[in-house]
């Protein structure tokens, strides 16, 4: 098994704000498309055969939580320039930025939809 993630699923309120949110933060638009009929909003990935992840719509079966499952976002060695966006976007940073030693930097933030959401960067 190359990675434990293949893919994830970021439940909204709002699509159209979660949208701006994340484009917002990390500096480049999230792909709109649809797929099996349904409006998703996709975060950047290289190629077909890596991590990925998009924003879904709202759904009563998948509501948005801070208490559930913690994804970390990829920041490509830009955490503090994604932090830097992040209460201006309607979030709100809940762990700045962290030391991890060899494996980079994390923070935490909760999205504008009540995912607590987490930052990831190499050094």
């Amino acid at each position: 098994m190359k990675d434990a993630i293949s893919w994830f699923d970021v439940p909204t309120k709002d699509f159209d704000r979660a949208l701006n949110f994340y484009s917002t933060i990390l500096g480049t638009p999230l792909k709109i498309d649809t797929f099996m009929g349904t409006k998703l909003g996709f975060f950047p990935m290289e190629g077909t055969e890596g991590v990925g992840g998009d924003l879904v719509p709202p759904d009563p079966s998948n509501a948005p939580s801070a208490t559930g499952t913690r994804i970390y976002l990829n920041c490509n060695g830009k955490l503090d320039e994604v932090l830097s966006r992040v209460e201006q976007a309607g979030g709100k940073i809940i762990r700045d930025k962290n030391d991890l030693g060899d494996q980079g930097f994390m923070a935490q933030i909760l999205d504008t939809e009540g995912n607590q959401i987490g930052l990831h960067s190499y050094k």
